[in-house]
């Protein structure tokens, strides 16, 4: 029998989401997928399982939900207040979800997005080789109350670990390189833009963040004449107001703004889970230098799973303290042994 998560209440951005859709970009489909894919690795580290299952992701706040059967669950990227039946649980942790226990996920109180994590994923049927839903592309919609889905199986049974959390939610120093247009900005203008404080304009979407600051705006040389052509998420095209804006996994794909330059993949997800007003500068690194930066990005999501450590818990606290095995060999102190066959 499959097992089946509902959603009770839903928050009023929640989707279902992966990876992405790599491959689809000459047919004008970006990949789309998580705005914060370290928050899947994590998750993926928490339950042992794939980095490559869908989870739920969560804007701003969460919603309710349960299931009918026991699953395990982990919460991973921007911190939301959250409780099994009213009981706290830790972010960034895994736990174990009760058949019918009610898991309520409230406000974020760092970051952007937050995710819902399943044992086995969620496995509703993949549409162009993922379960991801791109709104902007009409693929899959936002979740509601009263939807359902079916749970994939899961091989894995710890609950109780925790990860530290990460300083990509703070905003701080992004990195990017040299784009298509970069050289058609001054060193005057690209001094002024590394130097320039940003802040997370409240404008953002999963399609791209607005960057404000105080000053004039910045401008390219000959940026009208600049023909429509392929753009990826990360670059950052000077709109017409001089304004910056960093696209993101569900941009379009070709666009005529000048590029000042390209937001590194491993730091897509700071920009993304600054929350509004957090401030952001920028920083050139050449090439080489961000291959650098990506390689050691990719040591350290593989590195994840050796960061584990116990979610300590107060017994004094646990309601259902009982059910855990306690001592090896025991299993519940409600058990009889000698009742059982021998």
């Amino acid at each position: 029998m499959t097992t089946t998560l509902t959603i009770v209440q839903a928050g009023p951005a929640l989707t279902i989401q992966d990876r992405g859709r790599a491959g689809w970009l000459a047919q004008g489909l970006t990949k789309g997928g998580a705005a914060d894919l370290v928050a899947l690795y994590e998750g993926a580290a928490l339950l042992g399982q794939s980095p490559d299952l869908a989870a739920i992701e969560m804007t701003g706040t969460g919603g309710t939900f349960t299931a009918d059967a026991d699953i395990r669950i982990a919460l991973t990227g921007a911190s939301m207040a959250a409780n099994i039946d009213g009981e706290a649980i830790v972010w960034n942790a895994s736990h174990l979800l009760p058949a019918g226990a009610r898991l309520t996920i409230g406000g974020a109180t760092t970051g952007t997005y937050g995710y819902l994590h399943i044992g086995g994923g969620i496995a509703t049927e993949p549409l162009l080789g993922a379960r991801a839903s791109h709104l902007s592309a009409g693929l899959g919609a936002a979740l509601k109350s009263g939807d359902s889905f079916p749970i994939g199986p899961d091989k894995g049974r710890a609950t109780g670990m925790q990860l530290p959390r990460d300083t990509r939610f703070d905003g701080g120093v992004v990195r990017v390189v040299a784009s298509m247009q970069t050289d058609r900005f001054t060193a005057e203008e690209r001094d002024r833009f590394t130097a320039t404080q940003f802040a997370r304009d409240p404008r953002a979407n999963r399609m791209g963040v607005r960057m404000d600051h105080d000053g004039a705006g910045f401008h390219a040389e000959g940026g009208l004449t600049i023909l429509s052509e392929v753009i990826v998420p990360g670059d950052i095209q000077i709109t017409g107001d001089g304004a910056p804006f960093v696209l993101m996994g569900e941009s379009q794909t070709t666009g005529g703004y000048p590029r000042i330059g390209t937001v590194i993949p491993r730091d897509l997800p700071r920009v993304a889970q600054a929350p509004a007003g957090t401030k952001i500068t920028f920083e050139f690194v050449t090439l080489e230098q961000a291959i650098l930066l990506e390689t050691q990005h990719r040591r350290d999501i593989k590195a994840l799973p050796g960061q584990l450590t116990a979610l300590i818990r107060d017994p004094a606290t646990i309601k259902n303290l009982l059910s855990y095995q306690l001592v090896g060999g025991m299993t519940s102190a409600t058990d009889n042994p000698f009742e059982k066959d021998t």
